[in-house]
């Protein structure tokens, strides 16, 4: 895998943040080639995600680009890379794991 997205699941995962998925879209049409998905437990756990994210990735050399953020939902631009923080009743709302695999069969 990646190492880039190898330390964002790590740092993920060391936080806390539940149920971790990475999509692999490289070699799909999509906006970005990895899509980062993670269960936050509140949205000030979501809040201190965003934060550790920025202090270990920054330094690496990783550009934030765009951060959406509310309660219930934190969408991180990296370029390449999007990373959803999500409470749990969005994550099971909103679903957008079965629409990332149903993405990716979707191409012919």
């Amino acid at each position: 895998m990646n190492k880039r997205i190898e330390n964002i699941k790590v740092i993920l995962e060391d936080k806390k943040a539940v149920d971790v998925e990475v999509f692999d879209l490289s070699s799909k049409e999509y906006l970005v080639d990895y899509v980062v998905i993670a269960t936050t437990l509140n949205p000030k756990h979501a809040s201190a995600l965003l934060d550790y994210l920025k202090i270990d990735l920054k330094p690496q050399g990783e550009e934030f680009l765009r951060v959406d953020e509310d309660e219930n939902w934190t969408v991180i631009d990296l370029g390449d890379i999007f990373i959803h923080l999500m409470s749990e009743k969005y994550r099971d709302k909103y679903n957008i794991e079965e629409f990332l695999e149903s993405f990716a069969k979707v191409k012919s």
